[in-house]
């Protein structure tokens, strides 16, 4: 066919002859390399009189085959004869691609690099700590150093921005909890026990945990995305030349605003999830929705609420930190924006869900069961 790279297996009297046709070209052959390959010899001879163009990779093949089947190449052209001298000496005994371990070297190698690799991540991440501590003392020593417009911004963004969202989250988890409980607990003739159910989860667990998930995707991807966007443009070195302390000016207003935030962030979640939960008992169970709230009172522990008081300021911590952390750690390109957004909003939740599990074992030794 016209264009394409063709070949012919001929028998002659001295054995085979291989005829290559058409354009042996980087844009032609790859159909037929394979093929090529997966001849059987003996070959005595590769004939290339009727190869109308060829390039490098043309003449390479040829090479290849004369030299698998110890063949003689004839009918080169002036052009395929310069590529073939040109050629000569190259080849090697290497395959294509090189050789892949076994899978049981090629994991613990992979594990052990992790591992290695590790160790810059904990000396960033104390570097980073350390010097968040050096700018805190630093601004107790001079309050008067420290921006409260931009608390009060990140305050307005943490917290204010982020009512409609959680609370819409909320409520429909405390929906979907008292529907639940409400359909496992009849099997036992305990509906009225739903009360009790969604009071102490909410309050104790899932409305600081969901809360510090949400504000992680929210919040904590945009402090790592707005400063690693400040260090790509150079603001950040711009603000170190005129004598501002980045840590100062970025970080400790944000840290700040996620920790003041998250208590009545979770606290708030805790509440519109009850509302939620009673919105089902007074449809679903017959229980009126202000006997709901009231019994709320009754059936939920003081030191449930205290319990996630104290969680969701850590939690809010955590995702600033993370945030914060993976921020000031971009370099190079756009790329790492993103790569450093998405490691941000990963770690804080994993380190938000381990702290809630050492937790409530915590609790439960002191007796907050």
């Amino acid at each position: 066919m016209a264009g394409l790279a063709e070949y012919e297996l001929e028998q002659g009297d001295g054995g085979a002859v291989l005829k290559l046709a058409g354009p042996y070209l980087v844009s032609t052959i790859g159909a037929l390399d394979e093929e090529l390959r997966s001849l059987e010899g003996p070959i005595a001879k590769v004939d290339l009189a009727s190869v109308s163009e060829i390039d490098t990779v043309g003449a390479w093949v040829a090479c290849q085959i004369a030299g698998e089947h110890d063949a003689e190449i004839v009918g080169a052209s002036d052009r395929a004869e310069r590529l073939l001298d040109a050629l000569e000496g190259l080849s090697s005994d290497y395959g294509i691609a090189p050789p892949r371990a076994p899978v049981w070297v090629r994991v613990p190698e992979a594990v052990g690099e992790k591992v290695f690799n590790a160790r810059s991540g904990i000396v960033g991440v104390v570097s980073f700590l350390g010097a968040l501590l050096i700018s805190i003392a630093r601004l107790a020593r001079h309050p008067r150093n420290f921006r409260m417009v931009a608390l009060v911004r990140q305050v307005e963004l943490v917290g204010v921005s982020a009512l409609p969202i959680i609370g819409l989250m909320s409520f429909l988890i405390g929906i979907v909890i008292a529907q639940q409980g409400a359909v496992q607990l009849a099997a036992f003739g305990a509906e009225t026990l739903t009360v009790n159910l969604v009071g102490r989860i909410t309050l104790r667990e899932l409305g600081v945990l969901m809360t510090a998930i949400m504000v992680a995707g929210r919040s904590g991807s945009a402090f790592a995305a707005e400063i690693g966007t400040m260090k790509l443009t150079e603001e950040i070195d711009a603000m170190r030349t005129i004598g501002i302390s980045p840590m100062e000016a970025l970080v400790v207003p944000r840290i700040l605003a996620a920790v003041l935030m998250m208590p009545l962030l979770g606290f708030y979640a805790s509440c519109m999830a009850i509302i939620g939960g009673a919105f089902v008992g007074d449809i679903m169970l017959g229980i009126p929705f202000l006997t709901f709230l009231s019994r709320i009172q009754e059936v939920v522990p003081t030191y449930d609420v205290w319990v996630g008081l104290i969680k969701a300021p850590v939690f809010g911590l955590i995702v600033a930190l993370a945030g914060c952390y993976h921020g000031m750690q971009v370099k190079g390109n756009s790329e790492e924006v993103g790569l450093r957004t998405t490691l941000s909003v990963v770690s804080a939740i994993f380190a938000v869900i381990v702290l809630d599990a050492i937790f409530a074992v915590f609790f439960t030794e002191l007796g907050w069961g």
